[in-house]
């Protein structure tokens, strides 16, 4: 039972698990990590303690990290976490920084909506150990724990099977979350293209998306080097069989690399395309501007000339003067506008 709540847990404020695997198989009853950790230690051979932390502070992981000697450096970047996604060595300890994402259903997109949430899981794997620090309100391990007991022949190859299923997990919420933000970018570019008259996107909803999609990038693309570190390299703490698992959790991490790339080149379109409307809206309306503007200069010129206070002026004295000077103007700027809707400026 995963107790993500502190509240819940007896094991500490912190701990939200604790629990020993001998072959595969979980031993019942709760124990301390100290007294797990002995319980493996007095018993060699393939058993080791997974121990599940949730957001511990510095004082709480303080005894754990004396316990299983895990460096300091790893220790401090599993308490305050915002790290970015890594592999690293420390003598028989390897300390996994995963990110882990979430996408936040919305009714609709806004510009100031939130797409992608992201959390951290740090993982302390060692030849006897697995310790799994979680931040974050998602990517909760509880499910992945009781999936992997259903597997005691997996998980009997030791914490590094452990390591293996929660990166898959990861990538796995990759895959989900950028096929939801595929359906956000199709739903946008109908907008973009959408006929006159209907409702259409605005560019801070798409300049959004792609901050989205990059905070979902900034997850998933420095990823791929510990990945090929761990299919790649042999190491002490990983069991060759589950090296060729992380081979395929590598080439699901590519996919989902290749779709997010491919997203960001459309978003980047689409903005491009939207822009493009708008200017040339804005060109239609200028074009109606000067329309108007042309066909109203008529009566303004010849009124202004008539408007002079001149003595000796042509057909100021004539009956038919001013019924001929109106049809004149009313001629002229029918005849302009007939030209300019013809040429599609109104």
């Amino acid at each position: 039972m995963d107790l993500a709540h502190p509240a819940r847990s007896p094991l500490g404020t912190a701990v939200v698990n604790c629990a020993v695997y001998r072959n595969g198989v979980r031993r019942e009853g709760h124990r301390t990590a100290a007294e797990a950790i002995g319980y493996v230690r007095r018993r060699p051979g393939r058993g080791f303690v997974w121990i599940g932390l949730h957001e511990p502070s510095e004082e709480e992981f303080a005894g754990l990290a004396e316990l299983f000697g895990l460096h300091p450096l790893a220790v401090e970047d599993a308490v305050h976490a915002h790290q970015r996604p890594k592999l690293e060595r420390y003598d028989d300890t390897l300390f996994t920084v995963l990110k882990t994402v979430r996408y936040v259903e919305h009714a609709q997109l806004t510009s100031t909506s939130e797409v992608v949430e992201t959390g951290e899981i740090m993982v302390f794997t060692g030849p006897d150990f697995v310790v799994t620090v979680r931040h974050g309100g998602h990517g909760s391990l509880g499910p992945l724990r009781e999936s992997l007991e259903a597997q005691s022949e997996h998980l009997a190859k030791g914490p590094s099977a452990v390591l293996h299923a929660i990166a898959d997990q990861v990538v796995d919420h990759y895959l989900d979350v950028a096929a939801a933000v595929r359906d956000d970018i199709d739903e946008i570019e109908a907008l973009v293209f959408a006929e006159a008259g209907a409702r259409r996107s605005e560019p801070g909803q798409i300049y959004q998306l792609k901050r989205e999609l990059l905070e979902l990038k900034r997850a998933v693309a420095p990823l791929d080097r510990p990945l090929q570190q761990l299919s790649e390299t042999a190491m002490p703490m990983i069991d060759p069989d589950i090296r060729r698992y992380f081979r395929d959790v590598a080439d699901h991490l590519t996919r989902v690399s290749e779709q997010i790339t491919g997203y960001d080149a459309l978003i980047d379109s689409i903005l491009q395309a939207n822009l493009a409307q708008v200017t040339v809206a804005q060109n239609e309306d200028m074009r109606k501007i000067t329309a108007w503007a042309a066909i109203i200069a008529v009566p303004t010129m010849v009124c202004g000339v008539y408007g002079m206070n001149f003595d000796h002026m042509p057909e100021l004295g004539w009956t038919f003067g001013y019924p001929l000077v109106l049809t004149v103007i009313a001629t002229a700027c029918l005849l302009l506008h007939r030209g300019f809707r013809r040429n599609g400026w109104l």
